[in-house]
């Protein structure tokens, strides 16, 4: 255990150090919130807005519009802090890489300490620098809601937040881990996080709703851990918004727009539970770990 703490401390002042690593975790937070603002949130608002017109009855459209605005701002935050977990751990766990090309890690190999130990320290240390940029980026979050003027989660909610982020960060801490297994070249890493963090939007349904996808792209989606983690945030940071924004409207309305803005994940017969998807990203991890060190036990000190 002294062996992991040992290299998660050092991984993790590894990456602080790098200015530039850190300047393009926050980067990647910021261009999906400019998306976001720019263009996409005032579409999704109006096609809320056009949805209430549509269900009829005495709405007031101002108070649906302010409402709209607010479940869409909360809806964005949720999808930055799942990007976050993804895009941060990605980025940290590139100092394997850059310790393979160097020798260090072949360095490490030939010391007492355990393909585990070692494997545990890169993935901890990914962990734990995630879930500080998402400790920052939901502060910032709750800054910009209160000098807007809006509602900000409460203690409950964001205890919440901060246990999905975890688990979240987790997940891919250690998917990222193994995937970097196969990676011997900071370049071709470099491209790698290039290509997810475009991608992390689409699958994550953050850039796009469900809605906008073709039918059979959703289904793949619902596969995969990245939309559950989503959608996990969506419903914390959405519930307060989505119950004064659909007031006074029929419970199917607000059933189906959660449906096809990804905040509920439907398979089969309804939404998937909270529990069954939080068991599943646990067991995706778990088992990401398990490859892991099972695969850098057969690797050659020098396999390259």
């Amino acid at each position: 255990m002294k062996a992991v703490m040992y290299l998660v401390k050092r991984n993790i002042l590894i990456f602080m150090r790098d200015r530039g690593t850190v300047c393009s975790s926050v980067m990647s937070m910021l261009i999906t919130l400019g998306l976001m603002i720019l263009f996409l949130g005032n579409m999704n608002i109006e096609d809320i807005v056009y949805a209430l017109e549509q269900l009829g009855g005495n709405r007031d459209t101002a108070a649906d519009r302010a409402n709209a605005e607010y479940l869409i701002m909360m809806w964005t935050i949720a999808g930055i802090l799942l990007s976050n977990t993804v895009t941060v751990t990605m980025t940290s766990i590139g100092s394997m890489i850059e310790d393979e090309t160097r020798m260090r890690l072949a360095s490490f190999y030939v010391t007492p300490v355990k393909r585990l130990s070692i494997a545990l320290g890169y993935i901890f240390s990914a962990w734990c620098t995630a879930v500080l940029m998402c400790m920052i980026t939901l502060a910032a979050s709750q800054g910009y809601l209160a000098v807007s003027g809006q509602t900000m989660l409460g203690g409950t909610a964001i205890l919440k937040l901060l246990g999905m982020i975890a688990l979240n960060a987790f997940v891919y801490a250690a998917a990222g881990y193994l995937t970097a297994l196969f990676f011997h070249s900071v370049g071709a890493w470099s491209g790698l996080l290039a290509i997810v963090g475009t991608l992390v939007g689409f699958v994550g349904a953050i850039y796009l709703p469900m809605s906008a996808m073709p039918e059979k792209v959703a289904d793949i989606l619902k596969h995969l851990p990245v939309l559950h983690g989503a959608a996990m945030m969506r419903v914390v940071c959405t519930k307060e918004a989505v119950e004064a924004t659909f007031a006074g409207a029929p419970a199917e309305a607000a059933e189906i727009f959660q449906e096809k803005m990804g905040i509920t994940v439907v398979m089969g017969d309804g939404p998937v539970p909270f529990s069954a998807q939080a068991g599943y990203l646990f067991l995706f991890g778990a088992l990401a770990v398990a490859a892991a060190v099972v695969i850098s036990r057969k690797k050659s000190l020098y396999d390259r």
